[in-house]
């Protein structure tokens, strides 16, 4: 990349890092609190809900504010146009989500469910004031007043949400706590953001976005659906605090995979996409990006995975260790999250909305399969095939990628074996701690972290590893005294 795109990219990477993880870390941080003075059951509750917040809020943005950062030139009515759409449907989803309220109730066999979803259906219409904003961020790179604008809301939102468990509000403080969050998110990316939508609709402008945007739609509408699926079935068939159970295991293991992805996408797609006709360029990055990835990526969920039985016990109490096998087969199946979702950048960057509808399609009916092979065995049955189906997707996610980069997913994996290696006899070895008779579990989380760190951090620069030397580099630069690496 050229010295201009790569400080671009670099300095969007740090606030984008900065703003996931310091959200997500808040928000853990957060959950920590409320997992402490909440039951399992009432997490279980808001689980229940969570694949119909996720497909309305798909549809809310309609596939849109991706097209508004993938085109190359933006004219006003194109961003006017999405404004006004994409409140028009918030709307319209709000009101459908209201009246369907005893419906989903019925399903659960839960009428205080009724009461809880038709609350949180206004997170929607509130949502649909911050699509474009979010777009336009995102689209020049300027993620430093995104993180502003969300660790502001995450923060002011969770005291709310704690205030209120504190207080007895029950599961009527994670409402609070989502609500809040919205409100707050849109309000500070109004007043600080300086795009205001003009007085003028265009159906043209959306038509010349729609073939792009529609596949993301429906792309987003597949992932949404299927990466929830599992939801409703446990929801269904076992009980509220075993979905919380899983649903906390998610969480735990979403904040560092997660995180990572949300970098990713956010910087790779305006990134890439400015270079899209590029192939050697592009080959280049994604070559970067996935060894990066998987340098930070593997010891962090390893050793989560590791310390996961100490984790649980110390920071949720006794009554959250049912989790903790849950966790660590998820954290199996989270080592692949960004590297799908690199992938995927390439298509969207070089606008091939068709490819990635078609490669969405074919992962969710293996996901179908997923459900109807291994609901009945338990909770750990449906996890096991979660981790199958991730390995049988990164194959598929990079097929494309590889054949318009000349860069398959064997030479992927042969780049990244050094950093997965690495990291999984350090996490061999964090495991073992268990077993030398510490006194008391705090003090083993403690090692464990401890050395997992400095272990995996030691092998990768005895062995100047690139991804490691890479990101030396970039702290270096920011911090004073630091010493550059060398070669």
């Amino acid at each position: 990349m050229t010295e201009s795109l790569r400080k671009k990219a670099e300095r969007g990477a740090v606030w984008s890092f900065i703003d996931a993880a310091g959200n997500r870390i808040v928000q853990f941080v957060i959950s920590v609190i409320l997992a402490r003075l909440l039951a399992p059951e009432q997490f279980g509750l808001i689980a229940m809900l969570t694949i119909f917040m996720a497909v309305a809020q798909a549809f809310l943005d309609s596939g849109f504010g991706l097209a508004l950062v993938q085109k190359k030139e933006i004219t006003e009515a194109d961003t006017s146009s999405v404004f006004y759409f994409n409140l028009a449907i918030g709307s319209v989803l709000t009101g459908l989500l209201y009246l369907a309220a005893p419906w989903i109730a019925a399903y659960y066999e839960r009428p205080d469910l009724s009461s809880l979803t038709r609350a949180l259906s206004f997170v929607l219409v509130i949502n649909s004031f911050a699509v474009v904003q979010t777009a336009m961020l995102t689209r020049h790179v300027a993620f430093k007043l995104q993180t502003k604008v969300s660790l502001i809301s995450v923060l002011c939102s969770g005291a709310i949400g704690v205030v209120l468990a504190y207080r007895g509000f029950g599961v009527w403080s994670l409402v609070a706590q989502q609500i809040s969050r919205a409100i707050l998110n849109v309000v500070l990316l109004w007043v600080l953001n300086r795009w205001r939508p003009a007085l003028v609709f265009s159906f043209s402008a959306l038509r010349r976005m729609f073939t792009f945007g529609s596949r993301m739609l429906a792309s987003a509408l597949l992932n949404q659906v299927f990466d929830n699926i599992y939801y409703p079935l446990i929801g269904k068939v076992f009980t509220p605090a075993s979905l919380g159970h899983y649903a906390r295991a998610v969480r735990l293991e979403e904040l560092p995979s997660m995180t990572l992805t949300t970098v990713v996408t956010r910087v790779t797609i305006p990134v890439f996409s400015s270079i899209q006709e590029d192939n050697a360029r592009l080959k280049k990055g994604l070559r970067k990006a996935l060894c990066t990835l998987v340098f930070m990526n593997a010891p962090m969920m390893l050793l989560l995975a590791a310390t996961a039985p100490a984790l649980v016990k110390v920071m949720l109490t006794d009554k959250w260790l049912p989790c903790v096998p849950y966790l660590q087969l998820l954290c199996i199946q989270g080592l692949l999250y960004p590297l799908h979702a690199i992938n995927l950048s390439i298509l969207m960057a070089k606008g091939r909305s068709d490819l990635f509808l078609r490669l969405e399609m074919i992962k969710k009916a293996l996901v179908v399969c997923n459900v109807l092979i291994t609901w009945r065995w338990g909770i750990v049955a449906i996890i096991i095939g979660q981790i199958v189906l991730g390995l049988v997707s990164y194959f598929l996610n990079s097929y494309y990628s590889g054949r318009l980069l000349a860069y398959s997913a064997w030479q992927q994996l042969r780049d990244m074996a050094v950093y997965l290696v690495s990291a999984a006899a350090v996490s061999a070895g964090t495991y073992a701690l268990q077993y030398a008779g510490l006194p008391n579990v705090t003090l083993l989380l403690v090692t464990q972290i401890v050395f997992g760190c400095a272990a995996y951090l030691l092998l990768c620069g005895l062995f100047r590893l690139p991804a490691f030397l890479d990101v030396w580099r970039l702290v270096a630069e920011r911090v004073p005294g630091l010493a550059r690496p060398t070669a």
